[in-house]
């Protein structure tokens, strides 16, 4: 598998994706007093964790972040442990979700089976009266009627190609490419 474009580097995902969706987050929600970022393991955190920066930068105030576990939740549950056991990681919110506005944060949105998946985990932790869903990359191809509120890139692809994500927290570099399969 060879890189066959270099779509986003450190500078376009820090200062442009992300201080564009901040700025679309407080202003779709008039602020953010009833709003609460929610990453899904385990790009998704990173993501949240720089837009509660960059909002905070911008609102003078933070805003809750936390983490979703979707193992349990995915339709195409993986066995990773010696038992053929999920390895589930848990969820990590720390603060109520009823009633507020809950913005899913991820990484990449391809089919959306993996939204659906946080929409469920959500759902059984309390009831957002919204959830918003923030992407760093949308490359098409879905099988749900599921759709990006916010979005730093679209990056249209073919089904034989693959959008990587790389983070500093994680891989030591921020950028994403597209991968031939």
């Amino acid at each position: 598998m060879g890189i066959k474009a270099n779509v986003l580097d450190e500078q376009a995902i820090r200062r442009r994706a992300l201080t564009r969706i901040a700025h679309e987050i407080i202003e779709r929600n008039k602020g953010i007093q009833e709003c609460v970022l929610v990453g899904i393991k385990t790009r998704g955190i990173y993501l949240a964790n720089r837009l509660a920066e960059r909002i905070e930068q911008i609102e003078g105030k933070p805003i809750p972040v936390g983490e979703l576990d979707i193992t349990l939740y995915r339709d195409d549950l993986s066995k990773a442990t010696e038992t053929n056991e999920p390895l589930v990681k848990g969820s990590d919110i720390p603060v109520e979700v009823s009633n507020k506005t809950v913005v899913v944060v991820d990484d990449v949105l391809y089919t959306g089976r993996t939204v659906r998946a946080a929409m469920d985990a959500l759902v059984d932790i309390g009831r957002p009266s919204q959830i918003q869903l923030a992407v760093l990359a949308d490359r098409g191809h879905r099988e749900l009627p599921i759709r990006a509120d916010y979005v730093g890139k679209n990056i249209p692809t073919s089904k034989s190609e693959k959008v990587t994500v790389k983070l500093k927290e994680v891989d030591e570099l921020d950028e994403v490419t597209i991968m031939e399969k």
